[in-house]
């Protein structure tokens, strides 16, 4: 699916910002125990593209990346405000973007769910909540 071209995004603190063009190939959120502890919630939403470039803008020595021993897993954040940025997982030949920091549409809506087994014990019937256009009280 063509995303925007090119799709644009930052980190919180707008310290790195960057675009990728090209295409996404696959938009999943994930809910296994790792992807849950690095976003800090029920699951985490990339994107994935074998063929996107992504160019840094700004703010490209702000960013770290953390690599799980003895597993694929990899987090890239910034380092002053911590929000999570893409990376190139080069042994699988993709780019991976986290949804939540592009700043455009992706073009894609998510595929799937995916680690569904491994879903925290109150990620049940979420869209079944109140919702409310702000915050509470």
């Amino acid at each position: 699916m063509r995303m925007t071209s090119p799709a644009t995004g930052r980190c919180l603190c707008g310290a790195v910002k960057f675009h990728v063009s090209g295409e996404f190939e696959s938009f999943f959120l994930c809910h296994c125990s790792r992807c849950r502890k690095d976003s800090g919630s029920a699951h985490s939403a990339n994107l994935f593209s074998s063929t996107a470039k992504i160019t840094w803008l700004s703010g490209e020595n702000n960013i770290k990346s953390f690599r799980l021993a003895g597993s694929r897993h990899v987090k890239c954040f910034c380092t002053e405000c911590g929000s999570a940025l893409p990376f190139s997982q080069v042994s699988e030949g993709v780019i991976v973007v986290p949804a939540g920091s592009l700043d455009s549409g992706t073009g894609i809506r998510p595929n799937a769910h995916i680690c569904f087994s491994s879903r925290a014990s109150w990620d049940d019937d979420l869209a079944s909540l109140e919702t409310i256009d702000g915050l509470p009280g």
